[in-house]
């Protein structure tokens, strides 16, 4: 399915100061590792743009709570 394709009628739209108050937090460090991923994977990631590698890691973030959830 398309994003022009869903049906957002339902959702009321944002205000200007939705996000005035919004705060990003990233973790303090990071650390270095080897990983093996499949080469179609890595290339979508690629292909998101800059920020692929902290895109992966909000990825795994996001599976890991869900899993002590």
């Amino acid at each position: 399915m398309k994003d022009s394709e869903i049906d957002t009628s339902d959702i009321p739209p944002l205000g200007k100061d939705f996000w005035d108050n919004a705060i990003i937090r990233y973790p303090t460090s990071k650390v270095m590792v080897s990983i093996r991923l499949d080469p179609e994977v890595l290339a979508w990631f690629k292909k998101q743009g800059p920020g692929y590698q902290t895109k992966i890691n909000a990825i795994l973030r996001s599976f890991m709570q869900a899993q002590a959830a």
